[in-house]
């Protein structure tokens, strides 16, 4: 009786003072075995769950918990059961539960969050999911961390009554896994649960654009948060940043017209990034140009996207000897920042002080997030450089689902010196951390390997992106301490190599999490992670990426990948057809991409890269790769350079052809 008194009154009070929000995707909880699981960010999270899901369930608690005298007077109101979750009894109690009929809530990470994002995902609850045959409802929740009723601290933001978000997802099974013992039945089952959880936080993210995106970060974690740094060595804040989007955005949108492409091209800096989201906000979309390009392929760039305006800086042109190259672009007019900042008056500042700073989300022009957030190139190694169309969908579903596998947090500070005008660099190196807390030094060069280093330990970095071949000249060069802070290497645009996998192990006791990716796909695909890694591999496929294998003849192993999914692009711009969007198309239909990659993926869903298509040659039938034959002649003379290609020929289809140079 009590209970059905004081429920709506609890629920009318969470409403009130954490505006509680709860969304469902075709949520069903009429099912005659039902398990509700849900990521646990405080101490409210049974009592949400108990006033907001539409059934009357049983909650189940470790036993320290049921014994605290305090958690026993908020239990009193609702039904549990108390286990040991190191009693190998413990889940047998939960099945004769789920088996009487009973709802049951249970979270499987066990604790409640440290970290702020997941943290280990406990087999036992998929277990009883699959021995019970119970249909399986996800619910995410939001906010809560931000609670006093959280165990996170320190820089971890806190409010008194932060919003809350429940999103209920459409429920799932978990079929019993195959395996040869029982004991790998129940691992394979808590792998499945661990991917339903990190599918559940990217299903569940917010619909929105960039700029919305740092709003609500600079809501979250403060104006006064200094997060920014770059080569000035001046610290920003997420203030300081706002002022640069909001000032930034307001004369560049001058020169422009909404929805038009404007090309950046510009270092490593805080003011490159405060313009990209200062564009996002007045729907311009930033063009990301390769200053490191010749003319011919910048030229195309700009024809590609149909750039009519350039935004550059006079000092990064005169270090970076751009003079001569920009003198040969055509049909473009070139903006420098430094005329920019001269141009702003008394009312510029009046406007930024007065009502911009106070209302930042006015300053947004309406836009969706299936719109056009930025444009990157290709490298055009197969041709004129592509424009890839990236829309804020795509970018934000590939941060939320590098986070869902990694865990990023406000005492992260990340080094990038990889260039953002290529898609690692912008989305993982860049957006990544300012949208979540973590802070950011920015470097304008990957290839000062004596520098970087330095920089690490000076800054006590603890987050470093890079490639494999600048990660073995930074390993080279290093001292031993250099890297003692970082917590995460992740590699990516090229294949580790294992001589810098084992340097780096040796050297400074760090396992570097090789990654894998595309420009089109925002750019990754799939990641070692601590919870799934497997030398040898690019880890499992991030959550919410489709993927299909096309058989390549010749190849007995995989096959080519195609992929679908939240974060690939919208489509191509190329300069044969000026302007024109072509959207993603493969054969095995509209929406995928064909990475061009051969692929295999074994029974734990991990990658492993073969080779690209066009990196074998097919003789007499026989696929054989190129790598391959470069690796065998590397083996045989490995103090000279080795290329292998492939010519036609008239007896085998094609031939080998090694190059390699006089020594």
């Amino acid at each position: 009786m009590l209970r059905t008194l004081l429920r709506p009154l609890l629920r009318g009070l969470a409403r009130l003072l954490f505006r509680v929000e709860v969304t469902a995707q075709q949520a069903d909880f009429k099912h005659q075995r039902l398990l509700v699981v849900a990521n646990h960010q405080s101490f409210l999270d049974g009592l949400l769950l108990g006033l907001f899901l539409p059934i009357d369930p049983v909650f189940v608690v470790h036993t320290t918990i049921a014994e605290s005298r305090f958690f026993r007077i908020l239990l009193s109101q609702v039904d549990y059961l108390a286990v040991d979750p190191t009693s190998p009894m413990a889940m047998k109690k939960v099945i004769r539960l789920i088996e009487t009929g009973r709802p049951v809530v249970i979270f499987p990470e066990g604790r409640i969050t440290l970290t702020g994002s997941l943290m280990k995902v406990y087999d036992g609850p998929a277990f009883v999911a699959a021995k019970t045959g119970a249909t399986v409802v996800p619910v995410r929740l939001q906010g809560a961390e931000r609670t006093y009723f959280s165990r996170l601290s320190g820089k971890h933001p806190k409010q008194l009554f932060p919003k809350i978000r429940l999103s209920i997802l459409p429920a799932r099974h978990f079929p019993m896994p195959e395996g040869a013992t029982a004991k790998l039945r129940r691992r394979k089952s808590g792998e499945a649960m661990r991917r339903l959880m990190q599918e559940m936080i990217v299903a569940s993210r917010p619909q929105q654009t960039l700029y919305d995106a740092l709003c609500d970060a600079v809501d979250i974690y403060g104006r006064g948060r200094r997060l920014l740094e770059d080569v000035k060595q001046i610290e920003y804040s997420y203030n300081d940043l706002l002022k640069m989007a909001l000032m930034l955005g307001r004369q560049i949108e001058r020169l422009s017209q909404p929805g038009e492409r404007v090309g950046l091209l510009l270092p490593n800096l805080v003011p490159t990034i405060g313009l990209v989201f200062g564009l996002s906000a007045r729907r311009r979309i930033p063009a990301m140009l390769n200053y490191t390009a010749g003319v011919e392929a910048m030229q195309a760039a700009c024809d590609a996207a149909e750039l009519k305006t350039i935004v550059t800086s006079r000092a990064f042109v005169e270090q970076a000897k751009l003079a001569d190259k920009l003198a040969g672009l055509s049909n473009v007019q070139l903006v420098y920042l430094e005329d920019v900042r001269e141009r702003i008056g008394l009312a510029d500042k009046l406007w930024l002080v007065l009502w911009a700073l106070r209302f930042p989300r006015a300053f947004a022009l309406p836009a969706s997030p299936e719109e056009a957030a930025v444009v990157l190139f290709t490298s055009g190694s197969e041709g004129k450089p592509k424009g890839v169309v990236l829309p804020h969908r795509a970018i934000l579903a590939n941060i939320a689902q590098i986070r869902s596998v990694i865990d990023f947090s406000v005492y992260d500070k990340v080094l990038n010196a990889l260039p953002i005008f290529h898609s690692f660099g912008l989305t993982a190196g860049a957006l990544l951390p300012v949208l979540n807390g973590a802070s950011l030094f920015l470097y304008p060069s990957p290839l000062h390997y004596r520098v970087i280093p330095e920089l690490a330990y000076d800054r006590g970095c603890t987050i470093l992106f890079g490639t494999s071949t600048f990660l073995a000249n930074y390993g080279k060069f290093a001292n031993p301490y250099d890297f003692y802070r970082l917590r995460y290497v992740v590699a990516g645009a090229e294949k580790l190599s294992e001589a810098v996998r084992s340097q780096w192990f040796e050297k400074f006791g760090q396992r570097i999490f090789e990654g894998y990716g595309a420009t089109e796909t925002a750019p990754v695909l799939a990641v070692n992670t601590p919870m799934a890694y497997k030398t040898g591999t690019v880890g499992n496929l991030l959550p919410g990426v489709e993927y299909k294998l096309l058989p390549v003849p010749g190849i007995t192993h995989g096959g080519i990948l195609h992929v679908r999914g939240p974060n690939v692009m919208a489509g191509y711009l190329k300069a044969e057809q000026p302007g024109v969007l072509q959207p993603p198309v493969s054969d095995v239909g509209d929406g995928w991409y064909e990475t061009g990659d051969v692929v295999e993926l074994d029974e734990d869903g991990f990658v492993k890269i073969v080779g690209r298509v066009k990196r074998f040659a097919k003789i007499a039938g026989e696929m054989v790769s190129l790598e391959v034959v470069e690796k065998l002649a590397t083996a045989t003379s490995p103090a000279l350079a080795h290329a292998a290609s492939s010519q036609p020929d008239p007896a085998k289809g094609e031939a080998l052809v090694r190059f390699t140079p006089d020594g």
